[in-house]
């Protein structure tokens, strides 16, 4: 495959927001977890969390090796604070209502929205990685190595919990723990191959 000089500055731009993502997805879960009236589903995203610490950790090691100001605010990276800041507080509407069910479909919702932007940030930076040559690509190629298969759990898995959940919720027979998290599944296509055959584990 030709290797192409990416753009540096966006570069940092896209790894700002990445940062961000993963410092609010700690507090996303965090709620998330308190929101959870599945015993499983808690179970499954405080195991997320742990590994999401985990990945913030691994970009702040990514930004000590480029020579980058971690602290440094954007544009960009202050609306991913502020998408991140009004999934929690939509979390604590829901868990203040009363209600543990819906709050928890609320939770599953906000988890697959934050995890959308954080899957894509992690996939552009292994486009990056392979699409380019030298240190900084050797770095972000070993971060997102570390990476990549959790965030496609963290994705894939708590879509099939929360389309499960929301299933329940309407009355229909519903799998749980959902056919992604049974299947163990990894990739886009593995997730539709596991919805699709829902219907046998009911």
């Amino acid at each position: 495959m030709a290797k192409s000089k990416y753009d540096e500055a966006q570069l940092h731009e896209l790894l700002y927001q990445a940062l961000e993502t993963e410092a609010g997805g700690i507090e996303i879960y965090e709620t998330a977890i308190s929101c959870a009236a599945n015993d499983d589903l808690k179970e499954e995203w405080s195991g997320y969390l742990k590994e999401t610490r985990g990945h913030h950790k691994k970009l702040m090691e990514v930004f000590d090796k480029l020579g980058i100001d971690p602290e440094k605010q954007t544009p960009g990276r202050k609306v991913v604070a502020h998408i991140g800041r009004s999934l929690v507080k939509a979390m604590e509407m829901a868990r203040e209502e009363g209600d543990a069910d819906a709050a928890q479909l609320v939770a599953g919702e906000c988890v697959v929205l934050a995890e959308t932007k954080d899957h894509m940030n992690w996939e552009l930076i292994g486009h990056v990685a392979q699409n380019s040559s030298g240190d900084t690509a050797k770095i972000l190629k070993e971060a997102y190595e570390a990476v990549e298969q959790d965030e496609d759990h963290h994705l894939y898995h708590t879509t099939g919990w929360t389309r499960e959940l929301w299933i329940d919720a309407l009355g229909f027979p519903a799998v749980v723990p959902p056919p992604e998290e049974v299947k163990n599944v990894e990739t886009a296509i593995g997730a539709a191959r596991a919805e699709n055959a829902r219907g046998e584990m009911l």
